[in-house]
């Protein structure tokens, strides 16, 4: 066991499944010599040399696109697309190419393939776009989203070793806050599967990425009031592990879904609608999303965090759930 951060579980991961099987490549932009983003590749290329751990041009299209070819031909990529505001700039590859190549040759190809990237808001206060409500729409893409450490490592195994693309989205904010014991062999978690992250009868809250820290430590700041929070992270966004969400609101009556992203067309809405088919007659009282108002993210530092959501605002959804 190590104590790890976010970003440390998932190098350690990816180094793993690199020195398993001798197909598993990494590209994309610094990912070599300088150590990836945020050190999000830090001692790939020290240890497994230009031939592994390849250097991209500025070009998310390009870099995708040679992934997907790659995958096709038995290879297994991890292509890093520095941060989640640059995916734009590779949905083709990613949505008509990678998600749809093993249905539109009725099963005859594969692409095992991993797309990372870095979402939400982080401590440097850059390219904070989170574009996740987009790629759970897609059918044939697995997106995942772990918010802690030990999570992280384990998905990414799974990521890798899945015969299908992946999203793999990693919030910055978590990136070196958050740490936990990681065992050096890990097992990979199986996507698809929520965890319950704090149990509770009163309220649950369904959060993603750094807002179930959030969640957690407002779960600690009203439990004096008698107010016991059931906190739930998805890990995966698709495919959604609704059971768990479900059983979990039919325990509590209750649901808020939080996340850093924009609350309207987000991912909430889409746990909010499946509760509501399933459980509605276990509803006590409405569902309340919390999310960023529909703007585009401002710059400067205080109107930033004028925008995102935060403890007061998971707070104030919470009181107002509460109230009926």
């Amino acid at each position: 066991m190590r104590r790890r951060t976010f970003v440390e579980a998932i190098v350690a991961a990816i180094a793993d499944e690199m020195r398993r099987d001798d197909r598993v490549f990494m590209i994309g932009q610094d990912v070599g010599v300088f150590g990836g983003a945020m050190s999000g590749s830090k001692g790939l290329y020290e240890e497994f040399g230009a031939r592994r751990v390849r250097e991209a041009p500025i070009s998310e299209s390009a870099m995708v696109g040679a992934a997907v070819g790659a995958a096709t031909f038995g290879q297994r990529p991890i292509v890093e697309v520095s941060f989640g505001e640059f995916l734009p700039l590779a949905m083709s590859q990613i949505v008509l190419q990678a998600a749809n190549i093993h249905y539109m040759t009725a099963g005859e190809a594969s692409v095992p393939m991993v797309v990372r990237t870095r979402v939400g808001d982080g401590p440097y206060r850059g390219h904070p776009q989170s574009f996740e409500a987009w790629f759970p729409h897609v059918p044939g893409l697995k997106v995942v989203m772990p918010s802690m450490p030990r999570d992280a490592g384990r998905l990414m195994r799974a990521a890798i070793r899945d015969p299908n693309p992946v999203l793999f989205l990693e919030n910055m904010q978590a990136y070196h806050a958050a740490r936990e014991e990681v065992p050096d062999d890990d097992e990979p978690l199986p996507i698809g599967t929520a965890r319950v992250v704090r149990a509770g009868d009163t309220l649950t809250v369904v959060a993603t990425g750094w807002m179930v820290h959030r969640a957690l430590a407002v779960a600690e700041r009203l439990a004096p009031e008698g107010i016991s929070l059931e906190v739930i992270d998805p890990r995966s966004l698709a495919p959604l592990d609704a059971e768990t969400i479900v059983a979990s609101v039919r325990k509590t009556s209750r649901l808020i879904v939080a996340h850093e992203a924009w609350k309207f067309g987000g991912f909430g809405a889409e746990v909010s609608a499946q509760v509501a088919e399933a459980a509605l007659d276990a509803l006590d009282a409405p569902i309340v999303r919390v999310g960023a108002p529909r703007i585009p993210v401002p710059s400067a530092k205080a109107l930033r965090d004028l925008f995102l959501p935060n403890e007061e605002s998971l707070i104030a959804a919470i009181r107002t759930v509460l109230r009926y």
